[in-house]
C-alpha cells in the first residue's frame, strides 16, 4: 500500500491500532526481529511492519522499548506536520507480545538516499530529513533508510536508534552542512516546538525530553545545517 503526502486517516489508525494481526513472514537484514504482517479488521486489511520489544537486541547505550522510539519519531514528524514517518501505533500486545506496527510502504526497494540525492527536486525532502534527524538525534541514519513511493514522496524508516540525551547523530546525509536551514523549516520549528515536546512525553524519559527541546533551541540559534565532527562518528555503518 502506497501512502500518500496527507496524514493519515483516523480510520487507518484505528485499523493499526485494533486490527487482527497476523504474522507474513520476517523482514530480511534487520538486526533487530521484524516481521512483516497482515493487519485485519471486519472490512479490509494492510501490510504493517511490527517490531515486538521481545526481538530487541540488547545495546550498551540505548535501553531497552526501542519500539517506542519508533512510535516517538512517527509522533514528532506529526507534530511538526512533515508527513516524513509512515504511521506508526503501539500495540500493547501481539504474535510476540508488546511492540510497534507500522505501515508497510510500497516503495521502489532498489532506491535509497545515495541513488537518489542526484534528482533535485527531492532536495527539499532531504533537507527536511536531515533537520528531523537533528532534532530526533538520530544515530543510524542510513541509505536504505530512505524509501520513495509512487507519488515520489521520500518515507524514513528504521527510526528505533533516536532521541538519546547524549549527542549521537550518525546520518548518510551531511550534503546540506554549512547551509542555511530554510526558513519555512525554521519557523515550523519555533511555532510547533511546544506541540513537538507534548507529542513526546509519554514515549521518552525527561531527561530525553530536555534533550529534544535543547536541540530545537540549537537549531533556532543556529539557523545553519551543522558540519560533521572529524572527531565523533559521525557516519553510520553500513553506509546502506
Amino acid at each position: 500500500m502506497s501512502q500518500n503526502k496527507r496524514s493519515p486517516s483516523s480510520d487507518a489508525v484505528e485499523h493499526l491500532t485494533f486490527g487482527q494481526l497476523r504474522i507474513l513472514g520476517r523482514m530480511p537484514y534487520s538486526s533487530n526481529a521484524t516481521f512483516l504482517i497482515k493487519v485485519s479488521n471486519d472490512v479490509t486489511s494492510l501490510q504493517g511492519i511490527y517490531k515486538p520489544h521481545r526481538g530487541e537486541r540488547s545495546l550498551w547505550d540505548f535501553p531497552g522499548g526501542l519500539f517506542m522510539r519508533e512510535v516517538a519519531a512517527y509522533k514528532l514528524s506529526e507534530a511538526l506536520g512533515w508527513n516524513l514517518i509512515p504511521l506508526t501505533v503501539l500495540r500493547p500486545e501481539g504474535p510476540h507480545g508488546e511492540g510497534s506496527v507500522q505501515l508497510f510502504i510500497d516503495a521502489d526497494f532498489e532506491q535509497h538516499y545515495f541513488s537518489l540525492f542526484e534528482r533535485s527536486e527531492l532536495r527539499p525532502q532531504f533537507k527536511k530529513f536531515a533537520l528531523f534527524d537533528i532534532i530526533a538525534n538520530n544515530a543510524d541514519r542510513k541509505s536504505g533508510h530512505l524509501l520513495i513511493d509512487a507519488n515520489d514522496h521520500i518515507w524514513g524508516i528504521d527510526q528505533g536508534l533516536c532521541f538519546h540525551y547524549e549527542p549521537k547523530l550518525r546520518t548518510v546525509i551531511w550534503e546540506f552542512a554549512g547551509e542555511a536551514i530554510p526558513d519555512e523549516l525554521l519557523e515550523d520549528l519555533k511555532a510547533k516546538r511546544d506541540r513537538c515536546i507534548d507529542a513526546l512525553h509519554d514515549l521518552l524519559s525527561p531527561l530525553e525530553l530536555d534533550a529534544v527541546d535543547s536541540r530545537i533551541q540549537y537549531v533556532l540559534r543556529k539557523q545553519r545545517f551543522p558540519v560533521p565532527d572529524p572527531d565523533m562518528r559521525c557516519y553510520p555503518w553500513p553506509l546502506i
